[in-house]
Parts: structure tokens; C-alpha cells; sequence
């Protein structure tokens, strides 16, 4: 995918350990901001939040960052879906205000489904809730299309929103 000119100066890349605390910071004040609290069933309230390069050091995940100026302003990761095989999740995409509008969770979107073909999956699953409006139309602009239930187990049940895309 190409870069549009209102992303000249940033850098998408694959996460670290070093990016670990930034990101963790990146994800809870989006969540705050959107009053996604870590007392429900959303990304913010994950035990392993500090530790993403963990979670995403296996050759079939992979977490991406979005940085300018040694600064990250957001991120998302792509993961096998837990108890359904052949599917992966496209996960924990946050982007602080300053990165939005700028065409990356197209971008990063289009990044984490091409390795996900690239890794075998046959299927996309995401999960999220009506407050992101933005999210939800670029999702399904994207090709994923609303399920009535969920898959795998998430732990994410106050995400009413649950999508999935072929591949």
C-alpha cells in the first residue's frame, strides 16, 4: 500500500521490547478517551498489556507501531485466534489522536491482512463496539462483515461489535 503524503515523517514498523511501555500508554488513554474502562471486557483490561513483544514474538503474530519523532502514537497486531483454527485476529489497533485521519489503519489494516495471508489464515476475526464509529466503517469498507456471535474466547465480551473477512 502506499504512503499518502500525510504520512511522510512516520515510520510503520514491527513493535519491540523497547516499544512495549509506549504502547501499553498509547492503549489506555485511547481507551480512556473513548471511556473503554479496564473494569469490562475490552483491550485495555489484558494482563499482558505491559508485555505486547511477548505476546507477538511467535512466527505467526506480529504487532506494528506507528512512530514519528522516536515517539509511538499507535499500533495493532494481527494473532491466531485462540480455539478456532485458520483464523487469526486483527488486535488492539489504537492510534492516538495525532495519527488519525492520516490513512494508517488503513494501512496497518491492509499490513497485518496480507500476513495473515502470507502465515496461511483463511479468516479474519475482529472484535469492537459501536463508540468507535470510525473503526467500525473502515472495517467494514475493508471487507470484514458483522457475525452474530463471537469466536474464540477473548475475554473482550463488552465488544457487542464482531467482524469477520474471508482471505
Amino acid at each position: 500500500m502506499q504512503t499518502t503524503e500525510a504520512q511522510h515523517g512516520y515510520t510503520l514498523r514491527l513493535l519491540t521490547p523497547l516499544d512495549n511501555a509506549a504502547m501499553a500508554a498509547v492503549v489506555r488513554r485511547v481507551s480512556a478517551e473513548f471511556g473503554l474502562t479496564p473494569d469490562k471486557g475490552y483491550g485495555v483490561a489484558d494482563p499482558t498489556l505491559d508485555c505486547l513483544s511477548e505476546v507477538y514474538r511467535d512466527e505467526n503474530c506480529a504487532y506494528w507501531v506507528i512512530e514519528k519523532d522516536n515517539r509511538i502514537l499507535g499500533g495493532g497486531g494481527i494473532a491466531p485466534l485462540a480455539g478456532e483454527p485458520g483464523v487469526c485476529e486483527l488486535q488492539k489497533m489504537y492510534f492516538l489522536p495525532a495519527l488519525r485521519g492520516k490513512g494508517f489503519a488503513r494501512r496497518l489494516t491492509a499490513t497485518a491482512l496480507k500476513f495473515a495471508r502470507q502465515h496461511g489464515f483463511d479468516a479474519c476475526y475482529l472484535e469492537t463496539t459501536a463508540c468507535l464509529q470510525a473503526a467500525v466503517r473502515l472495517y467494514e469498507d475493508m471487507g470484514f462483515a458483522p457475525i452474530p456471535h463471537a469466536l474464540g474466547n477473548t475475554g473482550h465480551d463488552a465488544c457487542e461489535i464482531r467482524l469477520l473477512k474471508a482471505l
